[in-house]
């Protein structure tokens, strides 16, 4: 009965061992996994900016549109972007969407169908 005992003892000791083992080697993974996404956030990150969509239609229009936003508004940068099948003239870079919409009030003094979109970039 003593040799069973002392097997028994034994077999417990290890399997505890074993399992601590194994658990502190699932943390580290796990930490070095959560290291690994961070590193990853920081190197590739996607900003969330608002704009002010001014025009949705035809080339020619939102060109003309954006050449006329830009006398009337300098200090927001516009840029033409074609989603098929339509060109769609956008302002600003906001950081928040208050400042867009402080912005958009002005801007629907002159373009009333302005509208703000989030865009990540």
């Amino acid at each position: 009965m003593n040799k069973l005992s002392f097997r028994a003892i034994v077999l417990v000791f290890f399997t505890i061992f074993i399992t601590n083992s194994y658990s502190q080697s699932e943390n580290e993974k796990i930490n070095s996994l959560i290291e690994q996404k961070k590193a990853f956030n920081k190197s590739n990150k996607n900003i969330i900016v608002f704009k002010i969509q001014i025009y949705n239609g035809n080339e020619t229009q939102a060109y003309a549109i954006k050449r006329n936003f830009e006398a009337d508004f300098p200090e927001y940068r516009t840029k033409i972007i074609y989603k098929t099948p339509e060109w769609k003239t956008h302002a600003g870079n906001f950081r928040t969407r208050l400042e867009a919409d402080r912005a958009l009030n002005i801007v629907k003094e002159k373009y009333a169908g302005a509208i703000v979109l989030e865009a990540k970039i």
